[in-house]
């Protein structure tokens, strides 16, 4: 297969864009951290948008805060002052007190270069910033930098380890049950197990106290200061490498392993074989009836999808994921277009790997049967009859249940290949 792939556009806009700014990243990564309160460093129209997109794509209240910085603040008053002043109003008027603040940066005040590390010595609450400025990046890489931040800012230097337990970093796609069921898989293993940034108690339609004022991730700051004595850290996601690289830092005796992703019998089986090797245990029975499960899907649904050609778009780690899970059972991908790039596009099996917009992505269309990415393919695809759409990625306000999409390891995938084949069904009965 022919693969053409720039590292960067040519285009001087982006039409119909599938890429998402950085600052949406970080936010959506703080909400992984339990009692944190996400704060947006810039203008109110960044967090209201944020909070309209993570609130119609989840369906939840969303703990986004901001400290509506305009071009006119921003200039005679300075950062410091409406960060401190917002963080008095909140926990004021809302009568609580985060276990963390996370603030993150936007173009402007990037542009005029707020001293964010600085006035953090002004904060009693412990605080973590980053700089996530929108005109760089993506989301994939704001939740990165996020993850990065919270080790390097809050994680104690060690050189001790704990046997037995295990830290996970995950990448920016997956959904909160992902986390949860990669959570209970490593637990499964008998290891103590730390995701970062955890989103298994997020946005999954569990309302518990003080949801929608502050996040309800499933690891807290404590916890994340002692990520240092983990015996392994593994990473999913080629972007999660910077994060390993800061805890490794923290205590050079961690052992670092990495997953580009966890779709499909190959990439769950030398999973489970890291897991064995560390443990010396077998897997459950469960796991194993899983494993069965998925060959068997994937010869069931061999017929559809390898006789189907697919244009993927979405985030760097998410569509390598899936363009390798739809190869492996004969499916032909036209083209997989990027946020981003990033390296790991390199490793996508697909006749054209490319950067860019659904603008870029329309000549392909044609020659799929399907299309998988975000909300926005929906609309353009109602000018091509007789095309399967799968909805993944951010944002997705077609359809409920997003928080409960399940698309790794042998059960996910199972239930991903399932899904993929009847949708092709579908719309070639009605072609």
């Amino acid at each position: 297969m022919e693969i053409a792939l720039s590292r960067h556009e040519h285009k001087p806009l982006q039409i119909n864009p599938i890429k998402h700014s950085q600052p949406m990243g970080a936010a959506l990564a703080f909400m992984g951290i339990r009692n944190c309160l996400p704060l947006m460093h810039g203008s109110q129209g960044c967090a209201s948008y944020t909070k309209v997109f993570f609130t119609r794509h989840f369906n939840e209240p969303i703990p986004v805060y901001n400290t509506s910085v305009s071009d006119i603040t921003a200039v005679l008053d300075g950062g410091d002052y409406s960060i401190l002043l917002s963080i008095e109003n909140i926990t004021t008027k809302n009568k609580f007190t985060p276990e963390l603040i996370g603030l993150h940066t936007t173009g402007l005040t990037e542009t005029k270069g707020d001293d964010v590390r600085g006035v953090g010595t002004h904060i009693e609450i412990p605080y973590c910033y980053v700089n996530t400025p929108d005109y760089e990046g993506g989301m994939q890489s704001g939740w990165a930098l996020t993850c990065k931040a919270l080790i390097d800012q809050l994680t104690c230097k060690s050189e001790q380890i704990r046997v037995g337990t295990l830290a996970v970093f995950v990448y920016v796609s997956l959904t909160p049950i992902e986390c949860e069921k990669l959570k209970c898989f490593c637990e499964s293993f008998g290891f103590e197990t730390y995701l970062l940034p955890d989103l298994s108690t997020s946005m999954d339609g569990y309302f518990g106290e003080a949801q929608g004022k502050l996040a309800q991730g499933g690891i807290g700051v404590a916890e994340i200061a002692k990520l240092g004595e983990c015996e392994s850290v593994i990473t999913i996601g080629a972007s999660m490498a910077i994060a390993a690289k800061a805890l490794l830092e923290k205590n050079s005796a961690i052992r670092h392993y990495h997953f580009d992703h966890l779709m499909g019998q190959e990439a769950t089986d030398n999973f489970v074989a890291l897991l064995m090797e560390l443990r010396h245990i077998d897997p459950m029975p469960q796991i194993k009836r899983w494993r069965g499960r998925l060959q068997d899907a994937m010869l069931d649904t061999h017929f559809d999808i390898g006789s189907s050609h697919f244009v993927v778009l979405g985030e760097p780690d998410m569509i390598t994921g899936i363009c390798a899970l739809l190869e492996s059972v004969g499916g032909t991908v036209e083209a997989a277009v990027s946020t981003v790039y990033a390296d790991v596009l390199e490793s996508i099996k697909a006749k054209r790997v490319f950067v860019g917009d659904l603008e870029d992505a329309l000549p392909f269309f044609d020659k799929a049967d399907m299309v998988i990415g975000n909300f926005h393919t929906e609309r353009l695809l109602h000018s091509y009859e007789h095309k399967a759409l799968l909805l993944r990625g951010y944002p997705n306000y077609e359809e409920l249940g997003n928080a409960l999409k399940h698309d790794i390891l042998y059960e996910g995938s199972t239930y991903f290949l399932f899904e993929v084949a009847n949708l092709l069904k579908k719309a070639k009965h009605h072609g």
